[in-house]
């Protein structure tokens, strides 16, 4: 059984409280430390995770200064966590965490770079771009493996332009299912009942405010034809003032946060469509991403809207499945929306014939990200071996 040390950006994070879920379920034992941007729960897995400090959504030189305080005080926060296996790094600030960490322990453990997102900063042209992926390249060189959540990430950004020939893992944003419980997704349409609206949902992250512009003219568009329902939570600073704007929308509802797998049922339950299309970095790590949105709705027999040039609209292309569009004006969507009994039934029920291991993550899956991370050791080791043999 391996044992885990987990630096994450914001304990808060429900996705990080997943993949400690997914490494427990997998056999290992794990240690979570990490930043926090809100309350943080008393337990993630099974054990109490370790504070490093509060850290600010979207105010970088806030994080930085924090990432270096903690960097002095790294070794005396993590005085009672016992030798890891493996140390993961959620994000590029963790990873500099991570490194540092690595030379507490002999001997040294090995070291994993999650990458989830790639950020704006590092993906410009300036100089701060430029220094910051020059960062990243120093503090990888010592991982023995990336992990990601989508291909466009490895192609269009490691490989392409960072030229890293690091070791990958590929974990999508799968829904984690460790019942093995098939959730129905029904074999009959759900089309609404007469006079009443379809019904498009925007479930996660919601930061992109090109989308709210979109779909609220597409809304006003529709005269009640079509509303939309927003859960998740918000990026407030994205957004001039958001729950202003969806107040004074006549078709636009938000109902709030949801738990991630307890609520899925009942939220997609409730909708016709999936807004997977996102603008916040289009271009660029919007159209590289696999959002959970994708893989939540898929399951629970929602068909979703992308944009065909993105990573998204290609997976859905592959599969046959799916409301690709070139463009997300108000009038493609109404031309591309299938908004009678018929049209939807058949879109649905390309949904429902996929495979259930499209989109859920179970045991299995677990036990083999574990096993992989079990075996990183014992590989540096070798490669340690190799390396001075050719030297010698």
């Amino acid at each position: 059984m391996p044992t885990i040390l987990y630096l994450v950006h914001d304990l808060s994070d429900p996705a990080v409280a997943r993949r400690v879920t997914m490494l427990e379920a997998g056999g290992a034992r794990v240690q979570t430390a990490g930043f926090c941007r809100a309350e943080v729960p008393e337990r993630i897995g099974a054990g109490r995770p370790i504070m490093l400090g509060a850290t600010a959504d979207g105010d970088f030189r806030q994080r930085l200064a924090m990432v270096a305080t903690a960097a002095l005080g790294l070794r005396r926060m993590l005085g009672d966590v016992s030798r890891p296996d493996v140390i993961v790094a959620r994000t590029l600030e963790m990873l500099a965490l991570a490194r540092r960490a690595t030379g507490f322990y002999r001997p040294r453990p090995a070291l994993v770079y999650e990458s989830l997102d790639i950020h704006r900063l590092l993906l410009g042209d300036g100089l701060k771009s430029r220094a910051m992926r020059a960062v990243e390249r120093a503090l990888v060189s010592d991982a023995a493996l990336l992990m990601t959540s989508s291909p466009a990430f490895v192609r269009e950004y490691f490989e392409l332009r960072q030229g890293m020939t690091l070791p990958t893992l590929l974990l999508e944003n799968k829904v984690l299912d460790l019942g093995g419980d098939e959730v129905p997704a029904g074999t009959e349409p759900r089309c609404p009942p007469s006079g009443q609206p379809w019904t498009i949902g925007w479930f996660g992250a919601l930061r992109c405010r090109n989308s709210l512009d979109i779909l609220s003219r597409l809304t006003r568009m529709a005269e009640g034809r079509i509303e939309v329902v927003l859960r998740g939570r918000p990026a407030l600073r994205e957004f001039d003032d958001f729950h202003g704007r969806v107040a004074k929308e006549p078709f636009i509802r938000f109902e709030g946060p949801y738990r991630n797998p307890d609520d899925l049922s009942a939220i997609y339950g409730e909708v016709h469509f999936a807004w997977a299309i996102d603008y916040f970095e289009a271009g660029l790590n919007s159209d590289w991403l696999l959002p959970n949105r994708l893989y939540e709705s898929c399951l629970h027999g929602v068909v979703p809207i992308a944009l065909s040039a993105t990573e998204t609209g290609r997976t859905l292309a592959r599969r046959d499945i799916g409301i690709r569009i070139d463009a997300a004006t108000p009038e493609a969507l109404l031309a591309a929306l299938p908004l009678n009994e018929e049209g939807y039934a058949a879109e649905r029920a390309r949904v429902t014939a996929s495979p259930r291991s499209f989109w859920v993550c179970g045991p299995r899956e677990c036990t083999a990200l574990v096993a992989r991370l079990a075996a990183l050791p014992g590989e540096a080791r070798r490669k340690g071996r190799a390396m001075m043999e050719a030297a010698g």
